[in-house]
């Protein structure tokens, strides 16, 4: 698949927006390795090739193990592996990637409040929406993997 056009070159003052978005969570309570299990279990559920290489890759660097990178897509069977606030963080990334069958519900939010304060739901939710964003840039432009 070849790459369609760069977006940040064809549209350099969305880009910008996004990257001012990729800044914001920059600066936010979330720890390296939580944004990156957002940012692989949305691309995971969005099929972003392009998103699963770079963050996997990310996630590595900052200390997330291989193993369980491998057994993300499965968390639900393999909850021993993942905090119960990893749980809840990849329950929130899973609901709101796919907002159209059920949102963000009342059960997993409630089980977030016990984790985590409304500013850093915002947050997560935030990030979330901006890996969901770069999902969609990235698989309608063919964004090219680098081998």
């Amino acid at each position: 698949m070849s790459a369609r056009f760069n977006m940040a070159i064809t549209d350099a003052a969305a880009y910008k927006a996004m990257l001012g978005l990729e800044g914001y969570l920059q600066n936010t309570s979330l720890t390296h390795i939580q944004k990156e299990l957002i940012k692989i279990r949305a691309s995971q559920i969005n099929k972003c090739a392009f998103c699963l290489d770079m963050h996997t890759k990310d996630a590595l660097k900052y200390g997330e193990t291989a193993q369980r990178i491998f057994i993300l897509d499965g968390w639900t069977e393999a909850k021993d592996f993942f905090t119960e606030e990893e749980q809840v963080l990849l329950a929130m990334t899973e609901e709101i990637t796919l907002i159209s069958q059920k949102g963000l519900t009342d059960e997993t939010y409630q089980k977030a409040k016990t984790f985590f304060d409304e500013a850093q739901i915002s947050q997560i939710i935030m990030a979330i929406i901006t890996i969901n964003a770069w999902n969609r840039i990235a698989i309608s432009t063919h964004m090219p993997i680098d081998k």
